[in-house]
């Protein structure tokens, strides 16, 4: 068979996908304060796009109480256009050099600030972390050139909890020095803030902190440092025999251990940036009725530029690369709005979805959950899966029983013994109210869970229970425990 090359005609269908459906499905998964962000750039970079200061009108539903989607759900789309109402002769003002100056008509002692005078910005602080901490102590720590460098070494082979990672062999080998000037710097850095610094493990850590308390020969110090084991699992009588000691001056050291100490100093100066989460969607009972609210609050309202729309429908003469720059940023600005009042009714629909599944949820609480996937919702409202899936991503609802993400509300069902399936949540939800309600002297094994969780026609696996425990961030029973 002779291979050669040839020419061919063939009509297909396929999708393509153009940058305003990629921009659509991008706005689809971003969270409340992801589109904010959104919204405000894209009002930056498109002149065509602007804000909507005008009166917002009581809208007659509540169901549609939303700043952006603005009641035209059930309605064909609109012209969002409407006239500028602010001034276009206002002068241009230059908000960088206003801001990154000191205004020189305003001092409390009537003087005119230096022309060198620092910025505010030069103020603004941010919270250290535990290196910059340690190294800022021992800049003012008594040691020569060679130790303050093995100190740094030290410090900067640190965790996030404050223990060290690393030897003294390596700590000699790394900086050619010997065992004493090692141990000697190690101390050095052990004596600095927070207390507890530098330890090799816990034991360690503790022991050190009730040193710097004066409890070194205490109780207290020979219980973190010999019986650190049967202080985890709660185990009095062992050490009561171990000590020697009375269980009530045993119970007396364990409330101080507990109360004075931290078994990892380093975390109070963790570098980790705290993650706010703020409502996409509320759902609020009002009169015996769910009412599903979007949550708007602050997000600017969009319009297109009224002054572009007027300079494109004018015959003045216009360059051509101008009017389709125009033309082309118009065009930009109303597929955006758009794509954004089809975010939030989508948002909207399935929220409402998800109210009808879990009617009983929004009633009880979560050990009313129900078995739910990503197909039932989507057959419900007639999208697709991909799109319920992007939807209920990394978004909150503020619901009766409390801020929950969407992705909650899919659990995998449960099999139930002559009883209607149950959600893995609300198994879940069951196994933590029977170790909340159980006998700290006697509490229950995994295996004892799944066996009441039988009574009541719930068959599952003792490692079932202990993976949702683990889940839920519970401790094995042996941790749990309180002797007497």
């Amino acid at each position: 068979m002779a291979l050669e090359l040839r020419q061919q005609l063939k009509l297909i269908q396929k999708l393509v996908m153009t940058p305003q459906l990629r921009q659509a499905i991008k706005l689809l998964q971003l969270n409340r304060l992801e589109l904010s962000v959104a919204l405000q750039a894209e009002i930056e970079q498109n002149p065509a796009l602007e804000e909507d200061l005008s009166p917002l009108e009581t809208p007659e539903h509540p169901q549609s109480l939303s700043s952006t989607v603005e009641n035209t759900w059930d309605q064909p789309e609109k012209d969002y256009t409407e006239r500028i109402t602010t001034s276009e002769n206002i002068a241009e003002i230059n908000w960088a050099d206003y801001a990154n100056n000191f205004d020189s008509n305003f001092s409390f002692a009537h003087e005119t600030p230096p022309a060198d005078a620092p910025s505010q910005f030069d103020f603004i602080s941010e919270k250290p972390g535990l290196l910059a901490y340690l190294k800022w102590q021992l800049a003012h720590a008594e040691l020569d050139e060679t130790e303050k460098e093995i100190a740094y070494f030290i410090a900067g082979n640190l965790n996030r909890y404050g223990f060290l990672e690393t030897d003294i062999d390596e700590i000699m080998e790394k900086n050619a020095c010997d065992r004493d000037t090692a141990e000697y710097v190690l101390e050095v850095v052990q004596d600095l803030d927070p207390s507890g610094i530098a330890a090799r493990d816990v034991s360690e850590s503790l022991y050190l902190q009730l040193e710097r308390l004066g409890q070194g020969r205490s109780l207290a110090a020979e219980i973190v440092k010999n019986h650190l084991p049967l202080l985890e699992t709660k185990n009095y009588k062992a050490l009561v025999r171990a000590t020697g000691r009375k269980k009530s001056e045993i119970l007396s050291a364990i409330d101080y251990i507990v109360s004075e100490l931290t078994p990892f100093p380093g975390l109070p100066y963790s570098e980790g940036e705290t993650n706010y989460i703020v409502p996409d969607v509320y759902v609020l009972k009002i009169d015996g009725e769910y009412i599903i609210r979007l949550n708007d609050d602050d997000l600017p309202r969009l319009k297109l530029s009224s002054y572009y729309q007027d300079l494109l429908k004018s015959t003045a003469p216009i360059p051509k690369e101008s009017r389709n720059y125009v033309a082309d940023k118009l065009k930009n600005a109303e597929w955006f709005i758009k794509s954004i009042h089809q975010r939030q009714r989508t948002i909207y629909k399935v929220m409402e979805s998800l109210l009808r599944f879990q009617h009983d949820f929004f009633e009880h609480g979560p050990k009313y959950l129900k078995p739910l996937i990503l197909r039932d919702v989507a057959e419900d409202i007639e999208m697709h899966e991909s799109t319920i899936s992007r939807v209920t991503s990394n978004k909150y609802a503020h619901t009766p029983q409390g801020i929950y993400e969407l992705k909650y509300f899919f659990s995998t069902a449960i099999p139930r013994q002559g009883g209607e399936a149950l959600a893995s949540e609300s198994i879940r939800t069951r196994i933590k109210k029977m170790i909340m309600d159980e006998d700290k002297n006697r509490p229950l094994s995994d295996h004892a869970i799944s066996m009441k969780l039988a009574e009541n026609n719930i068959d599952i696996a003792r490692r079932t229970v202990a993976k949702y425990r683990e889940q839920l961030k519970i401790a094995p029973v042996k941790h749990r425990r309180q002797h007497n």
